[in-house]
Parts: structure tokens; sequence; C-alpha cells
């Protein structure tokens, strides 16, 4: 028995194809021993989509869950719609569609059943695996019932009856990952793995400054090294997200190719980029903050005649520089050209994405390339993009024979797609009550005209936007050819940074405990949202109640300003909303005397919904965005010195340690009666101003830029 349906997908969703009805055998397949195959649609990056999407489906359908088993399916527009990773948008777009589908199925067996025995469906129920006739003490197993299913007409997905949440019995309750033995014993899943007979092994070297072009290079000097039996010059082209010009070794083993690169010797024509550098993005930042912005974002109220009045003005510039996202598993990919067809095995998040831009690449036609989707070892948003995919796919055409694409982490690092540094001019007004009454907020960044970088800008309504009576969010932008993109909790990653700090200076410039002070804002009136667009991070949705209520609880986990701290310990907080999540955390620091700081523990509370899928995985993506948190916090900084990135290894863009991640996090979720969200990015945002403000309450120090690492700050082991 086969089931399948289709859904809209989300705007998220890149180059998806129209909309298509799918063949009905997408999802579910039941063999007659009764074991139930589900299909996982989405690419897999550890935010355990592979296991909590499943869930909804085998829950809905009443399977046994030891029955159960879980494949990954490839990429086909003709069964499936938006098969992406990003966003958090895995749970919010497929909770109703997954639950609709095994409700489908469960609905087919039992009418299958009722036909078996002539009875009425509505005698009908199920259970583990089974539909039972309770009158006459009958069951037959799904596995028995399926192919007669299978020849019934599937039901409307829109009117099949779902389970009430009190019956659940699977979704709620806590699983491993489906995927866990393979990975603890090695089994080769990932596709750094992943390999064809007779296949072979490539490197492209591209120019260290970004869209730099290959004039030249000694290639008979790398044709000549052992194993080496390809070395040619790329022309590409000029899209950063595309095949770029460079130039292309192709051997044996990798070794051999990385080996035969060490030897190549390239003139390069860097480009324009080339006189470009964060300490001059600084310089030129600074300069335009002196300058009327380029544009007004929003503005509501009188902003200069309330901070004109107020009985306290601060000013402030925040700062936070670019960083990487500094995957486990460098970029990859496979592949093989044969008989004028193209077939691809690729860790993206994007997958779609990656056919049509092979197909550009290449100049196939889309329906001539299948792309197989392998796990991938850490995304954090660096696999949106396909550009390893697009060199893979062009060397795999040249040669004609099986080649696999192997990145180092040194080109990782120097050609990720970065998150973008970010400038913020900050005035705030408090009155003679300790109210926050104006807030101006100078915003300079990267882009061009009334355009943002990618991942670069900033929502009209981020707040605290309609919570301050008189409030302006104005922006210029400076031209770059750094590449950019989407890096877990984009924009909202180092915006909260921000936000949150500046929030905690207005408090204490009030004289007002953090967590009342935010009181204060939360319960303001809101404002109207803008008409159109600009709804950011926190904007259009933002409710908050809802925030009120985890931040209520957040510091009720941590008895909050109630324990007695040790010399030395400090605690702060903040809240942030993205990615339709609400978090609010809690962080407990010490510091000694040399400046080592030790996060001893951090409370977490959320409100997602009126759904956790899988308490287990929920749990460990709260626990993995924090420390990831704290790695963007500490250690995490690209620089940009003539046009090309200084940090290239682990070494110098630092992630936690074991030694140094904090002894407990400790996760509550707050169930409301909103649809069930995503999980993997909105954890990680409010973690970092949480442990700057914590660094405040122990050393009176504010800061202001990260990472942290160059305020002579580092973790203690």
């Amino acid at each position: 028995m086969l089931l399948g349906l289709y859904f809209k997908p989300p705007a998220f969703a890149q180059n998806q194809p129209a909309p298509v009805v799918p063949n009905p055998s997408s999802f579910i397949r039941i063999a007659p021993d009764g074991t139930v195959t589900i299909m996982a649609k989405n690419p897999e990056i550890g935010q355990g989509v592979k296991t909590s999407l499943p869930m909804v489906i085998a829950d809905e359908l009443d399977a046994d869950r030891k029955d159960v088993r879980v494949e990954q399916a490839d990429l086909d527009s003709t069964k499936y719609s938006a098969q992406f990773a990003g966003g958090s948008t895995g749970t919010p777009t497929s909770w109703n569609p997954m639950r609709q589908v095994g409700a489908a199925a469960r609905q087919m067996l039992i009418a299958a059943a009722a036909q078996t025995w002539a009875v009425p469906a509505s005698e009908c129920t199920t259970s583990a695996g089974k539909v039972l006739h309770l009158a006459s003490k009958r069951s037959l197993g799904y596995g028995q019932l399926a192919a007669k299913a299978a020849t019934m007409t599937p039901p409307d997905l829109q009117t099949v009856k779902l389970k009430d949440p009190k019956d659940y019995k699977i979704i709620g309750t806590p699983r491993a990952g489906v995927d866990n033995l393979a990975i603890v014993t090695g089994k080769p899943i990932y596709g750094i793995d992943f390999t064809l007979p007779g296949m072979l092994w490539a490197m492209f070297a591209k120019c260290p400054v970004f869209g730099g072009k290959a004039v030249s290079a000694n290639l008979d000097t790398v044709k000549a090294m052992p194993g080496v039996r390809h070395a040619f010059v790329v022309e590409g082209g000029t899209d950063l997200n595309g095949l770029l010009s460079g130039v292309a070794i192709v051997a044996d083993r990798w070794w051999q190719a990385k080996t035969a690169r060490d030897k190549l010797e390239v003139k390069w024509d860097e480009g324009a980029t080339a006189a470009q550098s964060s300490e001059g993005f600084a310089r030129q930042a600074e300069a335009l903050s002196k300058e009327k912005p380029m544009r007004s974002l929003r503005s509501d109220g009188n902003v200069e005649a309330a901070l004109s009045n107020g009985a306290r003005v601060i000013e402030a510039a925040y700062s936070y520089p670019f960083i990487a996202h500094a995957p486990m598993e460098p970029q990859n990919c496979t592949a093989h050209f044969k008989d004028g067809k193209l077939e691809i095995w690729a860790p993206s998040q994007t997958p779609q994405g990656g056919l049509n831009l092979a197909a550009r690449t290449t100049g196939l036609a889309p329906a001539d390339i299948k792309l197989h989707l392998t796990r991938i070892g850490g995304g954090f948003g660096r696999r949106l993009s396909n550009d390893y995919v697009a060199e893979a796919a062009w060397i795999a055409k040249a040669i004609g024979v099986p080649v696999k694409l192997l990145w180092t982490r040194e080109d990782d690092m120097a050609h990720d797609f970065y998150r973008p540094a970010g400038f913020h001019f900050l005035r705030g007004g408090i009155d003679a009550a300790g109210k926050l009454i104006a807030w101006r907020n100078h915003f300079v960044t990267f882009g061009a005209g009334d355009r943002f970088a990618s991942s670069a800008g900033i929502g009209a309504s981020e707040f605290p936007a309609r919570f301050v009576p008189n409030f302006s969010l104005e922006t210029s932008v400076m031209a770059s050819g750094v590449p950019t993109g989407a890096l877990r909790a984009p924009g909202s990653n180092a915006i909260a940074f921000v936000m949150q700090s500046f929030i905690d200076e207005l408090a204490q410039a009030a004289g007002k405990d953090p967590v009342q002070f935010r009181y204060s804002i939360l319960d303001t009136p809101p404002l109207p949202l803008p008409a159109t667009g600009g709804a950011g991070g926190g904007g259009g949705g933002f409710n908050a109640k809802r925030m009120r209520g985890v931040l209520e609880l957040v510091v009720t986990k941590s008895n909050w300003g109630k324990r007695k701290l040790p010399k030395g310990t400090g605690e702060g907080v903040a809240f942030h909303f993205s990615h339709g999540g609400y978090f609010a955390e809690v962080a407990e620091v010490s510091i000694d005397s040399s400046n080592k700081v030790r996060v001893n523990k951090v409370w977490v509370a959320a409100d997602i919904g009126s759904q956790v899928v899988n308490p287990l995985n929920a749990v460990n993506q709260v626990q993995g965005s924090i420390i990831e948190g704290l790695s963007h916090l500490m250690g995490y900084q690209i620089t940009i010195k003539n046009g090309r990135a200084v940090e290239q290894n682990f070494d110098e863009h630092t992630p936690v340690r074991i030694s140094e991640a904090p002894t407990e996090i400790e996760a509550h979720f707050l169930k409301t009666e909103f649809p069930p969200t995503g999980l993997g990015e909105p954890a990680l945002p409010p973690v970092l101003p949480a442990v700057c403000n914590a660094i405040f309450a122990v050393t009176g120090k504010r800061i202001r830029s990260l990472p942290l690492s160059k305020h002579g700050f580092s973790w203690a082991k």
C-alpha cells in the first residue's frame, strides 16, 4: 500500500517547480509482514526532521512503533514539494499535511477491513498496526489489509478525521534519531562517505579574493604529479552562488589531488574586492553613522523630541563580525555523467536549487539530472547555497567518469557565505518614572540602494518596534564583494545580541530590574504593523503575551534574583522571537580575575505551540543551539583583509569545546494553543545577550562588540 500527498511549498523554498499532483506512492509503504516504511522527504541536517515528521504520520496511522522504518527520499518533484531544510519550516509547514496523510491511510485500512468483514466502517477502530472489530472480537494486521487498501481511492485529505491530541501515542514521546545507530557505528550515510566504483577525486582551487578570476596556471607541472588524471582552468562566471573561475584537479585519490594542488601556481585577476577589508568596513560604517541615513524603515511618534525631553538618554554603538558556518562536514558532492544524463549525490539543504544550478552549469535539461539526498554533517544555512554542486557537476561532465569533489577545511571557511557583519548606532530615552519612551537605531550594513545583501537586513517591526511610542529605525548600506548568506537563526543570531543588550543598558539607566523593565515594555499596547512587508524576526505575528509567558517561566525556573550567588558570579536574561518560536533564557556566569568565563548553567523557556513532536530531539536542539551560540559569542570571527578571509580553520575560528560548555542546560516548554512551529533556530539568539548581560552584572563592563575574545575574555576549562 502506498499513499502520497502534495502541499503548497512556503516562500522560503528555492527554485521549487510548479505544484504537481504526485503519484500516490510517496510517503507510506506497508509490507505483507506489517512493516511500515515511511519516507522522509526533507534533507536531514541534524535538526531531527527525518525522525519527527515520520512520527507524525505514524501516530495518525496508528502504526505499531516497533514496526515503523524510515527511508530518505530522493529529490523528486513529481512526488514531493518543498524538499529543503531551512528557516525552521519543517514542522510548521508539514504538521497538518503529515497528520492528514497518516489519517487517510488509516481510513483506507479501516475501509478494507470493513469490506472484508462486511461490517460498517464506523464499527471498526485501529490500534498498534491492526484494525479491530470489537463487536465480533476480530482483528486484521495492516500487512494483511495493505493490498486491498491500495485498490481504494484515497479520501480527501481535507476531510479526514484527525486524532484528538489526548490520543497521541507517538507524538510527544521521546524517540532516538532513526540514524543514530548508523552514525555511531560509522555507516557511510553522509555525503563525505559516499563512493562509486571507478570513482576519481577532485579538488577545485578558487581565487583567495572573492570573485577573482584565474588567468593562467602551471598545469603541466600539476599533471605530471602521481595519480593526477586531469588539471584544467575553469572559466566560470561572476555569480558567487554558482560556478566561479578556478582550477580543477582530478586524481585517483583525494590526497593525490590535494598534494598536486599544493604545487599549483595560479596567476589571479583579483578584481575590485581585493581593496576591501573588515577595518575598512568599520571605518565606513562609523562615517555613515554621522550622516543622514539612506532610508527609514519605520518611524513612530517624535523620537528627537522625546530624546530631548527624556530624563536619561543612553547612546551606544554595537557591532558584530562576519562569521562562517563551520559545519563539521566540509562541502562535498559526487557526480557521474553518462549517456547524456547526470546523477548527483549531494548533502544540500536546497536540493531542487542544486539540481537547477547543475542544469544551468552543464547546459543539461533538469529532466536529465537525478539528485540523491545524503545525510548532512551540519549545514546551519551554508548548504542553502549549491556552489559545490555546480563544481562537481561541471567536472563530472568534463571527464565522463564518476568523480567526488571534496573541499578542505580551509576551502570551507575561505569560501563561505558568511553571516554578515553589522553596525548599530543606538540612542534610547527613559522618562522620570524609568519607562522607555524613545528608541533610535541607525543600522549600517551591506547592500545597494534599497536592497540589503543576503541575510544582512532587519525587519521594520523588529522588537522593540511597536512597543516604544517614539521609535525610529533607519539604515545605510555599504557596497561589498564578500559573499553573505543565512546562518542558523539568520538575522536574529546577531540582532538579538544588540537589542537585548541595549535593553539591559536602558534598564540599568532606569534603575530597574532587567526582568521588570522587559515586562514594562511587553505590557505596552503595541502600535500597528506596517501596511506591507518588513515583518522581521520579531515583527509580523509577534505576540507579547506569549513572550511574557516564556519570560515568566524562565524567571520561575531560574529563581531569578532570589539565589545567593558567590562572588564573581552573575546572571543575565534575554528573550527573542524568531522563526515562530518564543524563547527566554537566563545564564549564570562566573568570571575569575584573569577574565576566564564559565557559563555554569543556562535556563531556557520556549513556546513553540501546542505540541513538541519529539521531546528528546527538542531538548537536543535547545542544547545544541546554546552551545553554538556560545561559539558565536566567544570565538567565531571572520576578518576580511585584502578581499579575502584571514581565519581559515578551527584554531582561528574557534568553537566551544566540551570542557568549555555549560555544565547544565535546562529546557522547559510552555504549551499553548497555537500550531506547532520549528525548533532548529530560535533557541540560539537569546543566549548571546544573556551571557553578555551576566558579564556586566559581574564586571560592570558592557560588551558592545563581538567576539568576546577580542575584549580579553576566554573560556574557563
